[in-house]
């Protein structure tokens, strides 16, 4: 059976940014300028890198700043969808609320908004299909062997087993999770429309049932940094010069 192409990708761009106060009072994480242009931008390029031919960006805290920033919906010649919450609905929920615009067998890459990173996607979109003999992935996550936060438990048959310990199974050790997965359409239906809820609920409910449809994939090459303090985005500011390059 032919696999579907990865063809769109959802970028999480509707967070509040608070550990960035007081730069995201008034700009979305996201957006923040690194390199000279926004920090989003960096993950499209990764993306489309990858043959990403739709990106889909989610947006609540100050979303008429992506209106500015993509004024005709467009990046480097590839659509942008942006679809905003009037009510934040976390990873989950934001997820859910974005079925509406994807194919019935559609599958795509899910993109934290506020990283930064030159991981090799195509090690992920390869492992993604590469599944055990009567298992189906529903979800395959881009892990790291070491970061600030390493809570995701792989067992020996790179089956994702728990997440921030709370099935308390330790399996044979401890990850990073990168922010990006490849998600499959058939995923959607352990999401509720409107619910407020971290992906990492729905993950969990679906390792409870023990089919292995949640994976991990070990990508350790190029770099990867998570923009979670006024520092660590000091420090990359100081690092990464402003780029002269066109975005539009």
């Amino acid at each position: 059976m032919n696999t579907p192409a990865l063809r769109t990708a959802f970028i999480l761009g509707a967070g509040l940014g608070l550990r960035l106060r007081p730069l995201t009072e008034n700009c979305p994480k996201p957006l923040l300028p690194l390199g000279g242009r926004p920090l989003i931008t960096h993950a499209l390029e990764h993306l489309r890198q990858v043959g990403v031919e739709r990106f889909i960006i989610n947006t609540h805290h100050c979303p008429e700043a992506y209106r500015q920033a993509f004024p005709e919906n467009r990046w480097r010649g590839i659509p942008i969808v942006l679809r905003h919450e009037p009510v934040l609905l976390d990873t989950g929920g934001g997820l859910k609320n974005i079925e509406d615009l994807l194919d019935d067998d559609e599958r795509l890459i899910v993109y934290n908004g506020d990283i930064l990173t030159d991981l090799p996607l195509a090690e992920l979109t390869a492992a993604h299909p590469g599944t055990p003999a009567g298992e189906r992935a529903e979800a395959t996550l881009a892990l790291r062997s070491a970061g600030p936060l390493c809570n995701v438990a792989l067992d020996d048959m790179g089956r994702v087993c728990d997440l921030r310990q709370r099935l308390g199974i330790p399996g044979r050790r401890m990850y990073q999770f990168a922010g990006i997965s490849v998600i499959e359409r058939s995923f959607f239906i352990h999401l509720e429309a409107g619910r407020v809820e971290s992906v990492v609920e729905a993950w969990l409910r679906v390792i409870r049932e023990g089919k292995g449809g949640v994976r991990g994939v070990v990508i350790d090459g190029g770099v990867w940094h998570d923009l979670g303090t006024v520092e660590e985005y000091e420090r990359l500011c100081r690092r990464l010069p402003a780029s002269s390059e066109d975005d539009s």
